[in-house]
């Protein structure tokens, strides 16, 4: 087994698992942009890094975005961290303050990984602890294809419940941080990187 796999059962720092097709992208988009579906809820990932936009796939995950966007709406992620990046794989964050002292979140959900989503570059999925049914606050976003955190006969993987539609390279940004060691901890940002707030995005005007 991987070294940074077996990383991911670790109480503080686990990672607490799309359609095989990429992200949908318009003529012309760039990587870093792609087109929501019309009907599907967008939030903005403000950090000390930049903006993040990440649409959400309710029909997909319908208990996962659920519970996402309580802690949006209650404002649970303001002032905490992205508390474990891995650079060119993921960064993770939702659940700890700058003290590295984890908030009392809500009550664990079902694991609903069993979607068809996969965890590809660009993806938002929930960590969990060994436990499939553990999730609570903790997100990660795929700074890469990560195929080892998708469900399959042989493991439950990851839920995957939408993706970055602008903003990637704050993600990127953000994955580039240097890192280090705190006690038994690794991973964590030398200088912190903020989650400043997220929000529910304004709806667009109507044409």
């Amino acid at each position: 087994m991987k070294r940074w796999t077996r990383r991911l059962w670790k109480p503080l720092l686990c990672v607490l698992a799309l359609t095989a097709a990429a992200p949908v992208r318009l003529a012309g988009q760039s990587e870093d942009e792609a087109k929501p579906a019309s009907d599907n809820p967008v939030v903005v990932i403000e950090t000390s890094k930049g903006k993040i936009s990440v649409e959400l796939w309710p029909e997909d995950a319908p208990e996962t975005v659920t519970n996402f966007l309580h802690y949006v709406d209650t404002g649970f992620y303001d002032d905490t961290i992205f508390h474990r990046v891995i650079e060119g794989m993921l960064i993770q964050g939702g659940g700890l303050t700058t003290e590295l002292i984890r908030k009392i979140a809500g009550p664990p959900i079902k694991i609903e990984s069993n979607n068809g989503r996969l965890n590809v570059r660009g993806t938002i999925a929930m960590a969990r602890g060994e436990d499939p049914d553990s999730a609570t606050s903790e997100f990660y976003i795929n700074l890469s294809d990560n195929p080892d955190f998708d469900r399959t006969v042989k493991r439950v993987g990851y839920t995957v419940f939408g993706q970055v539609i602008d903003g990637m390279q704050t993600a990127d940004r953000i994955g580039g941080v240097q890192t280090s060691r705190r006690g038994d901890v690794g991973d964590i940002p030398i200088l912190p990187v903020y989650v400043e707030t997220i929000r529910r995005a304004a709806a667009a005007p109507p044409p």
